[in-house]
């Protein structure tokens, strides 16, 4: 872990410690997970920092040869599933994502990659690639929120790649189908890029936070009443850069939670979180 801190997700430890897991860039510029455990009532203390990173990239040709980034992870009792983008470098555009699983049966401890290949790849529906996945376990089945590449622009001055936000259906976790349906597009021509969707399901309302870009990152929001059909409101996001600082060039990648009554927002700042990841809370208008 020589820089970066990207993507953070909490998941709850005991009281009101967390563990944050994210990941970091070796000198290669290769991502690999982590984690760190901090407590809600002091969270600039960290409490532990794991010694080796949960999973490395893969053998050369694999869809995660060039880095592993964790997107989010499912409880279910002591298993834990863990969905994260893998890196390829690319020829004609600089990389290509694909979604795999990894699986953990000590509550989170260590993973293990389900398989050498992808769980969800290109397809009819996402030409370019798929990546940042936001998965929730309901009663009619598990259901993924995530990013898909519609295309990229190639130009004398720069490879533009322009994804949002799509859907995809599973019965069990591991066997995803697509359905196309885009659930958070472009609002104009100046967006090209909508990411790491993080859902939450309260009083009947789904409610996502994302990132969003034009110029520069900023935190998104879009309310549904059924997971498919989104309206963006993301002048309630409720967060926006800082004046100064560590966060005041761009803010993306989200992980929302609720504890003991509050609600909390982790998110990155500059550089894609190579300044770090820091901690929101909700405070009622």
């Amino acid at each position: 872990m020589v820089s970066h801190a990207m993507l953070p997700f909490a998941a709850r430890l005991e009281g009101a410690v967390y563990r944050v897991y994210f990941s970091g860039r070796d000198a290669q510029n290769r991502s690999r997970p982590g984690y760190f455990d901090a407590d809600l009532g002091d969270p600039g203390r960290c409490l532990r920092v794991a010694e080796q990173p949960l999973l490395d990239p893969g053998p050369p040709g694999t869809f995660d040869d060039a880095g592993v980034v964790l997107s989010w992870i499912v409880a279910d009792e002591d298993t834990r599933y863990a969905y994260y983008v893998g890196w390829n470098l690319s020829v004609a555009v600089p990389f290509r994502n694909a979604l795999g699983l990894a699986v953990s049966r000590d509550g989170g401890r260590t993973f293990g990659k389900y398989s050498a290949g992808p769980i969800l790849d290109r397809s009819v529906y996402d030409p370019c690639f798929v990546a940042s996945a936001c998965v929730l376990r309901e009663a009619v089945g598990w259901r993924m929120w995530y990013v898909s590449c519609v295309r990229w622009e190639l130009t004398p001055t720069q490879t533009r790649h322009l994804y949002h936000i799509k859907y995809a259906e599973s019965q069990d976790g591991i066997h995803w189908q697509p359905t196309g349906q885009t659930c958070i597009d472009f609002k104009s021509e100046d967006e090209y890029a909508i990411s790491r969707p993080c859902v939450l399901k309260e009083d009947g309302i789904y409610r996502m936070w994302y990132s969003y870009r034009g110029a520069a990152y900023r935190i998104g929001y879009a309310e549904s009443g059924d997971g498919l059909h989104w309206e963006r409101k993301d002048e309630e996001a409720g967060i926006d850069v800082s004046e100064s600082g560590w966060d005041s060039e761009m803010i993306e990648y989200p992980f929302v939670f609720d504890h003991d009554g509050e609600r909390y927002m982790l998110y990155n700042g500059n550089g894609y979180g190579a300044t770090g990841i820091g901690l929101a809370v909700l405070a009622e208008a």
